[in-house]
């Protein structure tokens, strides 16, 4: 997604907020008061009212006061002190949250139905844009998830849904992470289950992947003959230069030729064993 189209969304949920967040008027402020002085004239008793609850530590409330947000943060975790009468909380769960996607039915591209299934996990990292932005994140999620499982499968051939899972499944996280990132949700990563293949699909995929590997090994059989033949050719070869050796000096100097003929600037010529030695036996008598 385009981070130029990003920044005004942002800004219009931070403006969003920052409406909710003006005054209250001069009727807010009288109730505020009043109730702020009730709790004076009724201390010590009103304090248990005052104290509305204890936040977990993988929590925090959105506090609203006469309908406004009270602050751009929520609050938590420890003990939450409000107004009675004029405010209400909101507790949101900050801990990663595990959507289970059931099967669904894809059509995908080489027109072959599959049912895939997989999870989606995601986490609260704005507990005040989960609550201002939309009704029920969690219920948004689960069928954004489903529509994005999909739309993507669904551009996939058979062939590319079985080989390539991972790819698509950073796929499906980076589409839904950039969906609802404005709502105050990360997802933090998408897997793809399972899929189920028709069994008049199963067959035929059998059959060529069976046909495949056949040929495969028609291929591998293949070359081991040659290479079998090619080991007897250089052994016949290898008993007639042995009963010649001025065949096996022939063979050496059309080799040398033959590297010569390429331009070669160096050249590795093998010199035979014997004749070394009845030169060295020739320097020894002289």
């Amino acid at each position: 997604m385009d981070p130029k189209r990003e920044m005004p969304k942002k800004n219009n949920m931070e403006h969003l907020i920052a409406d909710r967040q003006e005054g209250i008027g001069v009727c807010g402020w009288i109730l505020v008061s009043l109730s702020f002085l009730l709790v004076l004239i009724t201390f010590p008793i009103s304090i248990w009212a005052c104290i509305k609850l204890v936040i977990r530590e993988y929590e925090c409330v959105v506090v609203f006061r006469l309908g406004h947000i009270l602050s751009k943060k929520a609050k938590g975790p420890g003990m939450i002190l409000i107004l009675p009468c004029t405010d209400t909380l909101i507790k949101v769960d900050l801990r990663t949250v595990t959507c289970n996607i059931p099967p669904q039915e894809i059509l995908t591209k080489d027109a072959i139905t599959t049912q895939v299934d997989g999870a989606v996990y995601y986490r609260i990292h704005s507990a005040v844009s989960a609550i201002a932005s939309i009704t029920d994140v969690h219920s948004a999620t689960f069928l954004l998830a489903q529509t994005t499982l999909r739309n993507v499968l669904g551009t996939q051939s058979l062939a590319q849904l079985l080989a390539s899972q991972e790819e698509i499944a950073h796929s499906i996280q980076a589409i839904l992470d950039s969906t609802m990132e404005q709502q105050g949700v990360k997802v933090a990563q998408a897997e793809i289950k399972d899929v189920r293949i028709p069994v008049a699909v199963q067959r035929p995929t059998a059959a060529e992947a069976e046909a495949a590997q056949e040929a495969r090994a028609k291929v591998r059989s293949t070359a081991i003959r040659g290479k079998m033949n090619a080991s007897k050719a250089l052994k016949q070869a290898s008993m007639v230069l042995a009963e010649s050796p001025a065949g096996l000096q022939l063979h050496y100097l059309q080799t040398l030729t033959t590297l010569a003929a390429e331009n070669n600037s160096t050249i590795v010529f093998p010199f035979p064993k014997n004749v070394l030695e009845s030169l060295g036996q020739k320097n020894r008598e002289g």
